[in-house]
């Protein structure tokens, strides 16, 4: 919880306020967290004699008996907001239905809201009081570490939030046992982020035992090798260990020079340009490679370092490469970091490997050079450099049902409100463009597709808070 400090001095014309917030919670390793038998969580509302959980529906579906019995156990009455968040999902409509659900639990001011489920989850259910049981890799390597809580809006990632922390996270990698190899893939690319950049003690392990931890679920499948379990426990501890060290001292991203933003200097664009969109870990694994190749260019990384990178992204089925990143979407995506970050482009890469520096003196020429370059070595590799199941499916929870509902009521909140953001002739819109048709403003006033059209993405792409999480 926090501790406020501050000061407030007179000054000739008013006044000058400085208050420093101490912040401060605790991060549990517990398998088996809904385990009748460990009492740790029902501890922390034992004080409220009741809970109010946020979990999304995928979870609640495999997991929902068990928590129900786990509370009614220690005589805590339970009430469950179940949602479902992907990308599509994670908006202000989503968030006030919880919100409504706090309200009608009657939730006192410090009384914390239980919140289970992915990074999306947290993300968006982050808003008060809360303890957060992440159930995914991503979850619980990466969103776990960082106290920054959003929704998007429009066509805009991230674009609403706060930092905000949680009471208590426990981290259960049991969870993994039910998650879709897809899923366990995918946030392996997390952990290769923070390696690659900064713990290569971890990165030799990952390289060592790379199918075999995505095989077992991170040594959690029924009859995986202890050694196999062993060298799991100790990459996820120490790479959550590292990203804590270098986010500790930067919880409200003040600082944008950021190790742990290798691979979200282009990501967010190839997140959304496809129709479907791509899961996380393998947008940021094509920004990874791509980053690395730029980085063997400069003599940063040399050709061995390079190629070992490369061939752990391959055998970890992540994708490095995709038929729509091409000059254009990386001219894009470069004018849109340079906002979020100031005017630098700040790239982490590699140098060499386990350490990092950032780029920020770079030509548009020399990025194109290395994007041909980077495309020519992508022909060496198993499909071409595409990722396995690197497309978002009914696993991602929110991305196949229809949005529609999501839409309207944005439409309906700008209606009430007016133009939010700007209007087209006359007409209310949502950030300068039409909701329902999925436009926005363009150019000397004309509409430009987005998420469909590669023409028309810059002036979303350029809002983004460093892409998705990194």
């Amino acid at each position: 919880m926090s501790d406020l400090t501050a000061s407030v001095l007179e000054t000739k014309n008013g006044f000058h306020v400085d208050g420093y917030e101490k912040i401060s919670y605790d991060f549990t390793f517990l398998d088996g967290i809904f385990d009748i038998n460990n009492r740790q969580l029902a501890e922390c509302y034992t004080r409220w004699g009741r809970v109010l959980a946020v979990t999304d529906l995928n979870v609640y579906n495999m997991y929902g008996e068990q928590i129900e019995k786990y509370f009614d156990h220690y005589g805590l009455t339970l009430k469950v907001h179940k949602t479902k968040i992907g990308e599509k999902a994670k908006t202000i409509p989503t968030f006030l239905s919880i919100v409504d659900s706090m309200t009608e639990f009657g939730i006192y001011r410090k009384e914390p809201v239980l919140v289970v489920g992915g990074g999306l989850v947290t993300d968006v259910a982050g808003n008060t009081n809360f303890i957060r049981i992440p159930t995914t890799v991503i979850g619980l390597i990466d969103a776990s570490v960082s106290i920054k809580v959003a929704v998007n809006y429009g066509n805009y990632k991230n674009r609403l939030g706060a930092y905000h922390a949680p009471i208590h996270t426990f981290l259960d990698f049991s969870f993994l046992r039910t998650l879709p190899t897809a899923q366990i893939r995918n946030g392996f690319a997390e952990l290769i982020k923070i390696s690659s950049c900064s713990h290569l003690e971890t990165f030799n392990l990952l390289d060592k035992y790379c199918e075999s931890i995505i095989d077992t679920a991170f040594g959690r499948a029924d009859n995986a090798p202890a050694e196999v379990r062993a060298a799991a426990d100790k990459i996820n501890r120490e790479g959550i260990h590292e990203m804590l060290k270098l986010e500790t001292p930067n919880l409200h991203e003040i600082g944008l020079d950021r190790v742990i933003a290798y691979g979200h200097t282009w990501s967010p664009l190839h997140e959304l340009v496809p129709e479907t969109p791509l899961r996380h870990g393998h947008a940021i694994s094509i920004d990874m490679a791509y980053s690395a190749t730029l980085a063997n260019i400069r003599g940063l990384l040399s050709d061995e370092e390079h190629t070992r990178l490369l061939k752990l992204f391959s055998r970890a089925g992540l994708a490095m490469d995709h038929p729509q990143f091409d000059e254009e979407i990386l001219d894009k995506g470069t004018a849109a970091i340079l906002r979020t970050r100031d005017g630098k482009l700040r790239a982490a890469v590699p140098n060499p490997l386990g350490s990092c520096v950032f780029l920020n003196d770079v030509a548009a020429s020399e990025l194109n050079f290395a994007l041909r370059r980077h495309k020519q070595l992508m022909k060496e590799y198993p499909r071409c450099g595409e990722g396995i199941e690197a497309f978002v499916d009914a696993s991602d929870t929110g991305y196949t049902d229809n949005n529609l509902p999501e839409v309207e009521a944005v439409e309906v909140a700008a209606s009430k409100a007016g133009s939010l953001n700007g209007s087209m002739d006359g007409q209310t819109t949502v950030n300068g463009g039409k909701v329902l048709d999925s436009h926005k403003n363009g150019v000397n006033g004309h509409t430009e597709h987005v998420n469909g059209s590669v023409n028309g993405y810059t002036n979303g792409a350029s809002h983004f808070t460093n892409g998705a999480k990194a």
